[in-house]
């Protein structure tokens, strides 16, 4: 039975708590990598209340009154960058992953056109590739670390006009 999970924007509120999971949920990830200072383990508390206090989505996932995941948006133009994907690692893998990405997919519709994401090649790729994102690149950023970029767009993407001349009627 899936967990009972209610997806809302994160508030000013939320900062410690999501910190707090981001801390715990990027731990493993910290230790495949053999990399302890990771972006989302040396954020502070301050960097996070600027997040949610910016120009960013930030949404939060809640199991009753507790945080259980969150992840983020930023935009560039009519681009998404996803970022901070957390889940609580005594809820992983109950689906709060997939609820959090197709709840920023639905929050962000309207103020982009493409979400591109930007993970370490250890990562859960098997997530965001069911969610239909696709790989459009690898980056190898230190000898431990291959970044792995993937985008998904929003709306479908126009078919180009074709430069052909039209056939002559010859009649």
């Amino acid at each position: 039975m899936p967990l009972d999970v209610r997806v809302a924007p994160a508030s000013l509120a939320d900062a410690g708590e999501i910190l707090t999971v981001q801390r715990a949920a990027y731990l493993a990830e910290a230790q495949l990598y053999g990399d302890p200072f990771i972006a989302p383990l040396v954020e502070s508390l301050d960097q996070v209340r600027a997040v949610l206090s910016g120009d960013a989505v930030v949404l939060a996932a809640r199991h009753g009154d507790r945080l259980a995941g969150a992840v983020r948006g930023q935009f560039n133009d009519r681009t998404c960058l996803v970022g901070r994907l957390v889940v609580a690692p005594d809820l992983q893998g109950q689906g709060i992953g997939t609820r959090l990405m197709r709840a920023l997919e639905e929050e962000v519709a309207d103020r982009a056109d493409l979400l591109v994401i930007y993970t370490g090649h250890l990562s859960n790729l098997r997530l965001y590739r069911r969610l239909g994102y696709a790989e459009t690149g690898r980056e190898r950023i230190a000898a431990h670390l291959t970044l792995v970029h993937l985008r998904k767009p929003l709306r479908p993407v126009p078919a180009q006009v074709s430069r052909q001349e039209p056939p002559h009627d010859h009649r």
